[in-house]
């Protein structure tokens, strides 16, 4: 079999969507379907839309709303980050999902954002601690997950609380920080285990592995795929990258390559999951599982709205692998809008898009790998932390303080963590440290800005956009004693060892700009240019609905949902 998703019904998905969206009703949605594209700049689907469906992307952009300038406000566009901010619509320093790693100091360690060892998973042994791809999760010290790190309430938290116990409330996605941050305190997430091969869930949920999971396992897709291929779904003439498949900066992992087919590999292959979730088979998966949540659970199917949020997850794989702007860059973002369709098409089916409000953005957006942008003449370069070494800066710090690179404990991109043993060892002043560290880091090429976390508690900082967007990004309890921000086309390219061709995280626009559409009952198609930022989806939503706005929300509402 091949991985890509044949729409035999295309024709037949474009004319029943479009027959739905004429149709509008005055009452409560009985749904509400939440759907995050991890990493997709707001730029991709115009720019990769040749041999797109009528019942995807298109159908929302026709049916829709669409906010063509719509932001993240926050500094550290990252996944979890983007998720929650998503949900709570407030910023990281109130919802608290800082990153997608903070040093915990306590206890001497990084943390990693939704781990909760008091709830271990269900269906599975673990994560997998040789995952090459979502390396962040190695930095886990527990397999246990739960969203009891998020400080404020979600959508889906108000959607429980309004309509009361008999609304169901869900979040899935390949990533666990994915499904979890949506899902909320009060709904039920499932997300794909990569050691284990299967969407599992936590004890914070419920106390046993459901039987409809384990049968949606037996049903043997996640096997089907051993020993295929990925291979282009379209047309050559379909795709811009056609004749730039092997870039010398995609990154070139051991039987998957860089140029098409990509191979699978047998099931027993120890990265067989791992090539499932960087190519369109983990988004294929994905909305499979939810068909079926859909209609086990009976999602949509009375008078009382319920919740559901899918977060697609392999754009940002491909991205971090191959680079945005990259021949499985551009194939997986039509296989996406495939997959869209699909849901698009099931969830008429079953609940009727006249009963469902739909939205759709993305968690963050990326960056082009900086040989990419040298071909368009624009210089970017890869940053080094461990230049820092060598700097003179070091030696300046050295003759002020007794110390210099050794004040330094640990980098978690964006933050710098410095060692306060050895700082309260020689009698430093911690404030004084922190703001020369910082000046001496700013001195350094590719950093734009740094700026220490006692300068952000007391408010001394310059009234910027970017530095704003720091203080936005700031939590004292997690954030680092230093924030950096890297100069535009600056970039780290490394994953925690692992050699990427793409990162994201920065305040920049190529982060920030992500899609933005509200398509459902009562919200007339029309194309927004003013500037909207993240934070109010979220209030949108609850208004929308009726209900309390989440605990933490600082956005306000769209008005033109309620035009």
């Amino acid at each position: 079999m091949q991985l890509h998703f044949v729409i035999s019904c295309a024709a037949l998905i474009g004319a029943t969507l479009s027959t739905a969206s004429a149709q509008t009703t005055s009452s409560q949605p009985r749904l509400v379907l939440q759907i995050t594209i991890d990493q997709l700049r707001a730029d991709l689907i115009g720019r990769y839309s040749k041999g797109f469906g009528d019942g995807g992307f298109n159908y929302l952009l026709r049916n829709g709303a669409v906010y063509k300038s719509a932001h993240h406000r926050h500094a550290n566009t990252e996944t979890i980050v983007g998720h929650t901010t998503l949900a709570t619509g407030t910023d990281p320093a109130i919802h608290g999902m800082v990153a997608n790693l903070w040093y915990d100091r306590k206890n001497g360690r990084q943390y990693y954002n939704v781990q909760d060892e008091e709830f271990p998973l269900l269906g599975a042994e673990g994560i997998s601690k040789d995952d090459e791809i979502d390396p962040t999760q190695r930095a886990a010290t527990t397999d246990g997950r739960s969203p009891r790190a998020i400080l404020t309430s979600t959508v889906s938290d108000e959607v429980a609380a309004y309509f009361g116990p008999d609304a169901k409330v869900f979040g899935v996605s390949v990533k666990d920080r994915g499904a979890i941050s949506l899902a909320g305190h009060a709904g039920t997430a499932y997300w794909f285990s990569k050691s284990e091969g299967r969407f599992v869930t936590s004890t914070y949920y419920m106390d046993n592995y459901p039987d409809w999971v384990a049968a949606w396992q037996d049903k043997g897709l996640v096997a089907a795929y051993a020993n295929t291929q990925w291979t282009l779904s379209q047309p050559e003439e379909n795709y811009d990258f056609d004749d730039r498949d092997d870039q010398p900066w995609e990154t070139d992992l051991p039987g998957w390559g860089t140029v098409f087919p990509h191979n699978y590999g047998p099931e027993d292959n120890p990265y067989f999951t791992t090539f499932l979730t960087l190519s369109p088979a983990g988004d294929a998966l994905t909305v499979d599982f939810v068909k079926t949540l859909i209609d086990v659970e009976q999602v949509g199917a009375d008078g009382i709205t319920d919740y559901l949020s899918v977060s697609l997850s392999s754009t940002d794989y491909v991205g971090h692998v191959f680079g945005p702007s990259s021949l499985e860059a551009e194939d997986n973002l039509k296989q996406v809008d495939q997959q869209l369709a699909e849901l698009l098409f099931f969830v008429d089916a079953r609940v009727g898009l006249r009963n469902t409000l739909v939205i759709l953005s993305a968690d963050h957006g990326g960056a082009d790998n900086p040989g990419y942008l040298e071909t368009l003449g624009i210089e970017a370069q890869l940053f080094n932390f461990d230049s820092l070494d060598t700097a003179p800066g070091g030696q300046r710090l050295q003759d002020a303080f007794g110390a210099g690179r050794e004040l330094v404990q640990n980098f978690s991109a964006p933050y710098v963590y410095l060692n306060q043993d050895l700082i309260a060892e020689l009698g430093l002043d911690a404030g004084v440290v922190e703001t020369a560290v910082a000046q001496e880091l700013q001195k350094l090429p590719g950093i734009a800005y740094a700026v220490s976390s006692s300068a952000l508690r007391s408010g001394q900082i310059a009234d910027t956009s970017i530095s704003q967007s720091v203080l936005r990004n700031f939590h004292p309890d997690r954030s680092g004693d230093i924030y950096v921000v890297f100069e535009p086309h600056w970039f780290i390219g490394d994953l925690d060892g692992l050699s990427v061709a793409a990162a994201h995280g920065s305040p920049w626009s190529y982060d920030t700009h992500v899609p933005l559409i509200f398509a459902g009952p009562g919200i007339k198609a029309q194309t927004v240019i003013r500037r909207v930022e993240t934070v109010d989806i979220a209030p949108t939503i609850t208004t929308y609905l009726g209900t309390k706005l989440p605990s933490g929300a600082t956005g306000g509402p769209l008005p033109e949902v309620f035009d």
